[in-house]
């Protein structure tokens, strides 16, 4: 019988890089991973493989709709399967990636599925049906989540896919229904789109993005739209019946109304996610979930000793980069040292085009928790770099408390949001004031200085707009 130090299981974000970080701090470590490789929903068919084909999407309709104003003549074909091969090329060399740094941090990898099995042990059943017992001082459960179901809506990965199923489409639609406005339908919508297909998102809500700053999510919807992606709002779907040529949906107004039927060649489900927990052996050790499946825990530590949990098994963002602080969080604390997560400061982005990002709080918070606060806002089209590159859709806008100006939340909608909202992590982490960054020297031109001068538009002083 095996003895670790920690056993983890569940090979993703959270997973992995505990794992890895156990292995640095001299513990003894293995991960127990279900599927073929290592890296979990993220790296096999989540943030990886959408971003490779957002990617190459946005370089397809370039090529269509903006290099000839550059001075480039092309015109470009598709070739889907060879778009789906290096979309798996680069997934398969990330995954590689993480068992090299396994092997470089005495890491080992037990494939198969885990459970607990009592208090320090946790019983693998691996593929060939095989079961073997690790014993363990501490386990960490970092299972993940998957894909929230809807019901009347049964997905079955042809015509009605989740977002698994629609990182393959054998084909581009003629036309795609994509129930939920949240990041990952808006991203993966995006991709499809942009492809050629006709796209309708359905949202019970009546805006998109839930969580987003309002502002920003209407200057993003209205951006998509221009795009030519359309949207029901305050709209429910209360079936789907798909064929072998396509999709029925029926829709019904939120607040009342007619019932309309909607068709579609496929329909993509992506109403959220929801914790992976069952199966888990939890009763073993007398760890109960919540009725939506998250385990909680004070400060990782669930309700039984030497148990651990993190990532999306736990409330908070359920996000990668989330995941993956918890997990070093985690490992720290048992290996003794002081650990602290600040969800406050767990950046947001959607990568569509324009890119949106955003950190701390929006202005709806601010204003429902009666804290003053200023606003600076800066219109990307007054970026010179943007302005150049022909991508002037956008805003930056930093949020500072009224009275000691410390920056409370910044919002971006523009080229390459997600890199720029990083300096706003760094320098909220360090509780620096607007005009911290404004008196700050940026590179010139660099899309950075928008939230620069956005935070000149907190004290009145924008320069450039």
């Amino acid at each position: 019988m095996a003895q670790y130090d920690v056993v983890i299981i569940g090979g993703g974000p959270a997973g992995y890089n505990g794992a890895i970080r156990a292995g640095q701090l001299g513990l003894s470590v293995a991960v127990v991973e279900k599927r073929e490789t290592l890296g979990g929903t993220c790296l096999n068919v989540g943030c990886m493989p959408s971003k490779a084909l957002l990617h190459a999407s946005e370089m397809f309709e370039l090529a269509n709709k903006d290099f000839a104003t550059l001075g480039i003549e092309v015109t470009p074909t598709l070739n889907l399967p060879q778009m789906m091969k290096q979309k798996a090329e680069s997934v398969t060399a990330l995954t590689k990636g993480i068992e090299f740094l396994f092997k470089k941090n005495k890491a080992d990898w037990i494939k198969g599925m885990g459970r607990i099995a009592g208090p320090g042990k946790v019983e693998v059943t691996g593929p060939d049906g095989s079961v073997t017992v690790l014993e363990t001082k501490n386990i960490v459960i970092a299972t993940g989540s998957e894909p929230s179901g809807l019901p009347g809506v049964v997905v079955d990965n042809k015509r009605i896919v989740d977002s698994t199923g629609a990182l393959s489409l054998p084909e581009v639609p003629g036309s795609l229904i994509v129930i939920g406005a949240g990041i990952i339908g808006l991203e993966l919508g995006s991709v499809w789109r942009r492809l050629g297909a006709q796209v309708t998102v359905v949202e019970f809500l009546d805006r998109i993005t839930p969580g987003m700053d309002a502002e920003t999510a209407k200057s993003f919807q209205r951006s998509l739209t221009k795009q030519g992606m359309a949207f029901k709002l305050g709209s429910k779907v209360t079936g789907a019946k798909a064929s072998k040529t396509g999709v029925t949906l029926t829709v019904e107004p939120v607040a009342g109304g007619e019932i309309e039927t909607l068709t579609a060649d496929y329909v993509l489900l992506a109403i959220g996610r929801r914790p992976y927990t069952d199966g888990l052996g939890l009763e073993t050790v007398g760890v109960v979930p919540d009725k939506r499946g998250f385990i909680e825990t004070d400060h990782f530590k669930t309700s039984a000793p030497g148990v651990w949990a993190i990532g999306d098994a736990i409330h908070g963002p359920m996000l990668a980069h989330k995941a993956e602080e918890d997990s070093v969080a985690v490992i720290e604390l048992i290996a003794g040292k002081y650990a602290h997560v600040d969800y406050n400061l767990v950046p947001s982005v959607v990568y569509t085009y324009p890119e949106v990002a955003w950190v701390g709080k929006t202005e709806e918070q601010l204003k429902e928790a009666g804290v003053a606060y200023k606003a600076g806002k800066f219109p990307v089209t007054a970026n010179s770099r943007a302005k150049i590159n022909h991508e002037t859709e956008g805003f930056a806008k930093v949020l500072a408390d009224a009275t000691t100006d410390e920056i409370l939340g910044v919002h971006i909608i523009g080229p390459q949001a997600g890199e720029m909202i990083g300096e706003y992590c760094v320098a909220m982490a360090f509780r620096a004031a607007s005009e911290d960054i404004a008196r700050t020297v940026h590179p010139h031109p660099t899309r950075s200085e928008a939230g620069r001068q956005a935070a000149m538009g907190v004290e009145g002083w924008t320069m450039q707009a």
